[in-house]
């Protein structure tokens, strides 16, 4: 990691609604109330899936029911992308950071950085690698 740490786009917005990011090596008390907080997100839009597919198999629902499932439904949406956004810049980041997997002590590793070789490469004995 640079010594300026990196940027992360946090689980909430600010009180205008744009969105907030924090500059840090990812180990501080904001980053783990971030950390929290996707996870919390994450668990209540399964939550919700479980509940939509239990209200949608009834087939016995109302309007205001399926109006209200798919307000519920599009918040979480919202929480759940901005949480695959934010894990993915980091990831990006991460893996400008790695070492190339070939160049990696443990090859089998599935660490960032990590790639599957194809069966036709060699690896440091000239054997082939399936």
């Amino acid at each position: 990691m640079n010594t300026m740490g990196t940027v992360r786009l946090l689980p909430w917005a600010g009180p205008d609604g744009k969105p907030c990011f924090l500059l840090g090596d990812g180990t501080g008390y904001v980053s783990r109330i971030a950390d929290r907080m996707e996870e919390e997100q994450l668990g209540s839009a399964a939550d919700l899936i479980d509940e939509a597919r239990q209200l949608l198999g009834e087939r016995s629902w109302t309007p205001g029911e399926l109006h209200l499932l798919a307000v519920e439904l599009t918040a979480a949406l919202v929480q759940v992308h901005r949480v695959a956004e934010s894990r993915g810049a980091r990831l990006t980041e991460a893996e400008r950071e790695a070492p190339d997997a070939d160049e990696a002590p443990d090859a089998d590793a599935t660490g960032p950085g990590f790639r599957r070789r194809r069966s036709d490469e060699s690896v440091a004995g000239g054997t082939p690698r399936a």
